[in-house]
């Protein structure tokens, strides 16, 4: 279910949160939304299960998830997680599009890469 990839750069407990986010927002918890133990994630990552508890540590004070003792960790409300997903992307796009425009990208070129994400270069602005 969880994915790390050690050559991303990326704290491992920060890639989990990320995980658990995108899974969440996608539904990948079932109804329930309860998270695997820390301990299952751990053994599935073969990491130190403190990394797992400083993640959940983390999701739980962002509000992510509620932790129940004896019962486990659960997503507060998957639509409010993927409502923060698409807040954060936005915010992300925002910076980009005004640091683009304090670079001269023209608005033109601004939209055709929102068109056509694989653009690279423009032709020639005039």
């Amino acid at each position: 279910m969880f994915r790390i990839d050690y050559k991303s750069g990326l704290p491992i407990f920060e890639q989990i949160y990320r995980s658990v986010v995108k899974l969440g927002a996608a539904g990948a918890f079932g109804e329930s939304g309860q998270l695997p133990s820390v301990r299952a994630v751990a053994k599935e990552l073969g990491v130190n299960p403190n990394t797992v508890q400083r993640a959940y540590a983390m999701l739980e004070h962002d509000g992510v998830i509620a932790s129940v003792p004896g019962k486990g960790s659960f997503l507060t409300q998957p639509q409010t997680v993927l409502e923060k997903r698409r807040a954060a992307a936005l915010a992300q796009v925002r910076q980009a599009v005004a640091e683009a425009v304090d670079c001269g990208v023209s608005r033109e070129m601004l939209l055709a890469v929102f068109q056509d994400p694989a653009l690279e270069k423009p032709e020639k602005e005039e």
